[in-house]
């Protein structure tokens, strides 16, 4: 396979230009007004919601003996849900009227923490599951019968893979940067129109 940079090269310039344009026009900063929202531990409607799923554990709590499993549990419950609410109320997050804690997805670095790392987590994870399903295609294709199992999934196999897959930005770079990880022009189908 000829992989060929200087056509790689060309379409990454191209289209970075052409954003560059699109969007280095006229745009102005917004503006986020959170004046609605309130920190989280300072929101009444927040503490009316804590002690509200508290006060219905506790009465669940009620209707059993204090030795049984169930009573044990409800009491795990009803400090896992403070503790929730704690961090919920020291990691700075704003709520609304209603008491339920916001995502503030603006840009703005002090809210950074809500949508960056979830949004890096989602992304790494999706990438996981993408490019084992990708490596495991690549072993069917190569096995008597490929679409047997591609229907049929070799479990021990797939599980192997699974596992390998957990470095797969270092492999997508490496195939990347080898040749490997695009197919050449030749192998790609073109519509005759």
């Amino acid at each position: 396979m000829i992989f060929n940079n200087k056509s790689l090269f060309s379409k990454i310039a191209c289209s970075f230009l052409f954003s560059f344009f699109i969007f280095s026009g006229n745009i102005k900063d917004a503006k986020a007004d959170y004046s609605a929202l309130t920190l989280c531990k300072e929101s009444p409607a927040f503490t009316k919601r804590l002690n509200s799923e508290v006060k219905k554990l506790e009465n669940r709590l009620k209707l059993y003996t204090p030795e049984s499993k169930e009573s044990k549990f409800l009491l795990q419950e009803i400090e896992a849900t403070k503790l929730r609410f704690e961090r919920y109320g020291n990691s700075n997050l704003l709520c609304g009227k209603e008491g339920l804690p916001r995502i503030i997805a603006s840009g703005d670095w002090n809210h950074a923490n809500e949508f960056v790392i979830p949004g890096i987590l989602f992304i790494y994870i999706t990438g996981w599951i993408g490019w084992v399903g990708r490596k495991y295609l690549q072993y069917s294709s190569t096995t008597e019968n490929p679409f047997e199992n591609e229907i049929i999934i070799n479990v021990p196999v797939a599980l192997k893979i699974i596992n390998s897959g957990f470095l797969w930005p270092v492999e997508a770079w490496t195939e990347f940067t080898t040749g490997d990880l695009l197919a050449s022009d030749d192998d790609v189908t073109v519509s005759p129109r």
